[in-house]
């Protein structure tokens, strides 16, 4: 977790809407404004705006490098599964 931002719990996220509202409360939490962002990720603040607003737009690429620069992972899991640390994975993906 990066300095400032406060503690995170796992929330699944059902819908791109959902997936906004967390990346720009996150954003907002970290005391970062669109542009500041966008700065971190080589885009521009419109770019920020528009991705926050219509995250189904995000590449993959995309999306780890947002979660990275606000210091969030991405866990996938089972839908409706007791939620347990992640099986090591041997060698990598």
């Amino acid at each position: 977790m990066q300095e400032g931002m406060p503690p995170m719990t796992s929330l699944p996220l059902l819908s791109t809407t959902q997936l906004g509202a967390a990346l720009r409360s996150a954003r907002k939490a970290l005391g970062l404004t669109q542009a500041q962002l966008g700065e971190r990720l080589s885009m521009s603040q419109s770019r920020v705006s528009h991705l926050e607003q219509n995250p189904g737009q995000l590449s993959v690429d995309q999306l780890l490098d947002t979660c990275a620069a606000l210091g969030l992972e991405l866990t996938i899991g089972l839908r409706g599964a007791p939620r347990s640390a992640p099986p090591s994975v041997e060698g990598g993906w």
